[in-house]
C-alpha cells in the first residue's frame, strides 16, 4: 500500500540525521589519530546499511568485496587495548593520543552493539571496526594496515 511505502521512506529519512551525527562525531574524535602497522593510516568513519548481524559475509558485502576475499575477524576490545595502552616512557603527545583513542573507543561502545574488527585482504589490509547502531545499520570506523 502507498501509505506503508511512504512510512518506510520516512523512517529511512529519520535515521539519516543520526547517521550524519555519528559520522561527524567519528571525524572529530579520530582527527590526528593514526592506526599503526607497518604503515600509519588515517581513520575514517564507516557508515553502511542495514545488517542482520556483524559478520564476515556482511562486511564483505557492504564493502563491495568478493565473497571469497580473505577476511580475518579480530576482537574489538583486544585491538583497542593495544591502542589505549600507556607506557612509562610516554610523554604528553603519546598520552594525548591514548586519550583520543580511549574517547573513540568509548563513543563506539556507547553507540554500537556487537562490535568486531575485520581485516580484509592480505598484506595491504582494509580494517573495519564495526557494530550495529540502534537502527541495525553497520557503522564504525575504517582504516588501513600493512602486515607482511
Amino acid at each position: 500500500t502507498m501509505s506503508k511505502r511512504k512510512k518506510k521512506i520516512m523512517s529511512l529519512k529519520e535515521s539519516e540525521p543520526q547517521v550524519n551525527a555519528f559520522v561527524e562525531k567519528v571525524k572529530e574524535l579520530s582527527e590526528g589519530l593514526y592506526y599503526i602497522s607497518e604503515t600509519d593510516a588515517e581513520i575514517f568513519p564507516f557508515s553502511g546499511t542495514k545488517a542482520e548481524s556483524v559478520s564476515k559475509e556482511e562486511i564483505l558485502r557492504q564493502t563491495n568485496n568478493e565473497p571469497k576475499t580473505p577476511v580475518e575477524e579480530r576482537d574489538f576490545a583486544e585491538i583497542f587495548a593495544r591502542l589505549t595502552a600507556t607506557e612509562d616512557w610516554f610523554g604528553e603527545e603519546e598520552n594525548a593520543i591514548v586519550g583520543k583513542f580511549s574517547a573513540l573507543q568509548k563513543f563506539l561502545e556507547e553507540n554500537l552493539k556487537d562490535l568486531k574488527v575485520f581485516k580484509i585482504g592480505s598484506i595491504q589490509l582494509d580494517v573495519y571496526f564495526v557494530g550495529l547502531d540502534a537502527e541495525s545499520n553497520l557503522m564504525g570506523i575504517q582504516t588501513k594496515a600493512v602486515e607482511t
